[in-house]
């Protein structure tokens, strides 16, 4: 299986590079041969032995066959292809080596008979003369007169410039009606922290100075290190009320009120082939727009390292998103957010985050950043949903299994946990959540946390080669 493109998140804009995130483990073809061709032939030597001029009389010589050029040089060149030379076939200055299908000859043109010259008798020159200088005489008369006459240019009218005081109207579901409409909400963050500055993108939540964006956006801002920066050139200092690693979001707080907020669309009606928009601040160009459409839903996607590491049900765009666009919103045809810019795919032995787009970018969906955006402004914490098991990261066959051993006193099966009680062992194989198959244990976690605690998950389970359905009620974590 080829290395599939890593995604890291679409980092804090110049300073900040995302971290590329970890990939699961997959298993790791002839040169093609050259194309042939052929020189061109090489030149038949010289004559060197004098050749008499002969004398030809002006009278009509009868046609004669006359061979065609290459095959006068072939007959005149010892040691050519097809002519034996000096030395044997292939041998002599001729010889050439075959790569392949060669170019093809010129094609051969009988000699044309020489056309009789025309020859103007002396007697209608003098005529022809008189006849030329007359009509130069007329043409200059007239040509003077119609000159004299009117020398101004021609002229036509046009329609006038529209007014500047009369903008062009834009269709309010165009690109530059939807960008239009969601500019003046979308924010630039500027972060200073111990290891430098850099900056993202975030977007007004509430009119009351909530500003949603990434958690990787903010994380490593000092006391007094973040400014939010509006559509208008504002600048206010900002603090971080809230922030979750595990879904890569986080609430700012600004001492304002009257902000316009941008409207949370229902994420699960976003359709593959939708159109979408993307707006934020890549590289710090504050008010970039993007549009592509919907590539794909429910794209499993980790981002980050150790403790703080994501995991996105991710909507996968092919909208250009670049380091800086991170925590910037993701909109549909309405201008309502669907995702939240938090990623995107770098190809296996690339440069990171400093390779820019390739057409895959990532987004939170709207509906897992309101449930998790109300719990930050709420209690300044988030919760994910767990099952209560551990599980075996290097197991490579069908599904995902549960870890056969505790982990540094960690049980694989949490005792009395959502697991447990649905009846699932050590080692048992988990195959499909709700009729969705999973391969890996991040394809398992992504859709278990686009759940919320409570909710109820069916799994089917293979233990000691016996398949079996279990339901399974989601217990909670606080996020780190």
């Amino acid at each position: 299986m080829p290395a599939a493109p890593a995604p890291v998140p679409a980092a804090a804009a110049p300073a900040d590079a995302a971290r590329p995130a970890p990939e699961p483990p997959v298993p790791s073809p002839g040169a093609p041969a050259p194309a042939s061709a052929t020189p061109w032939p090489s030149p038949s030597p010289r004559p060197t032995h004098p050749v008499p001029a002969q004398h030809v009389p002006p009278q009509h010589v009868p046609p004669q066959h006359v061979p065609p050029p290459d095959a006068r040089r072939a007959a005149a060149a010892p040691g050519t292809p097809g002519v034996p030379g000096p030395g044997g076939p292939g041998h002599g200055e001729g010889a050439a080596q075959h790569l392949g299908a060669g170019w093809p000859a010129p094609a051969a043109h009988p000699r044309r008979r020489p056309r009789p010259q025309r020859v103007l008798s002396l007697a209608w020159v003098a005529p022809l003369v008189v006849v030329a200088l007359v009509a130069g005489l007329v043409g200059g008369v007239v040509g003077s007169r119609t000159w004299g006459e009117d020398r101004r240019p021609a002229t036509a009218d046009l329609p006038p410039a529209p007014s500047a005081a009369a903008p062009v109207q834009r269709d309010p579901a165009s690109i530059a009606g939807i960008a239009a409409g969601v500019l003046p909400s979308v924010v630039s963050i500027e972060v200073e922290s111990a290891e430098g500055s850099g900056s993202g993108s975030g977007f007004v939540l509430r009119e009351d100075g909530y500003v949603l964006t990434n958690n990787h956006v903010v994380a490593g801002a000092g006391e007094g290190g973040l400014v939010v920066v509006f559509a208008d050139g504002t600048e206010l200092p900002g603090s971080v009320v809230g922030a979750t690693s595990e879904y890569d979001l986080a609430v700012v707080k600004v001492e304002a009120t009257g902000l316009t907020p941008l409207t949370l669309g229902d994420s699960d009606a976003v359709v593959v082939g939708d159109p979408v928009v993307a707006v934020g601040a890549p590289l710090g160009l504050v008010g970039t727009v993007t549009t592509g459409i919907v590539s794909a839903r429910n794209r499993p996607v980790v981002a980050g390292e150790g403790t703080d590491q994501t995991f996105i049900n991710a909507i996968q765009t092919d909208a250009a998103i670049n380091p800086g666009n991170s925590g910037g919103p993701l909109v549909d045809a309405a201008g309502r957010v669907v995702g939240i810019n938090s990623a995107i795919a770098q190809l296996p032995g690339g440069l990171g985050a400093a390779g820019g787009s390739i057409g895959l970018g990532f987004a939170i969906p709207s509906n897992q950043a309101r449930r998790t955006a109300e719990q930050l402004i709420t209690t300044g914490r988030a919760t994910y949903p767990v099952i209560g098991v551990l599980l075996d990261e290097a197991y490579t066959g069908e599904g995902v299994r549960v870890r056969g051993e505790d982990v540094q006193g960690r049980p694989s099966v949490t005792p009395d946990g959502p697991a447990d009680r649905a009846g699932i062992r050590r080692g048992d194989v988990i195959l499909t959540i709700d009729g969705r198959p999973v391969t890996t244990s991040e394809e398992l976690i992504v859709a278990i946390r686009a759940r919320q605690a409570g909710d109820t998950v069916e799994l089917r389970v293979r233990t000691d080669g016996r398949e079996r359905d279990v339901r399974v009620r989601l217990d909670e974590l606080p996020s780190d």
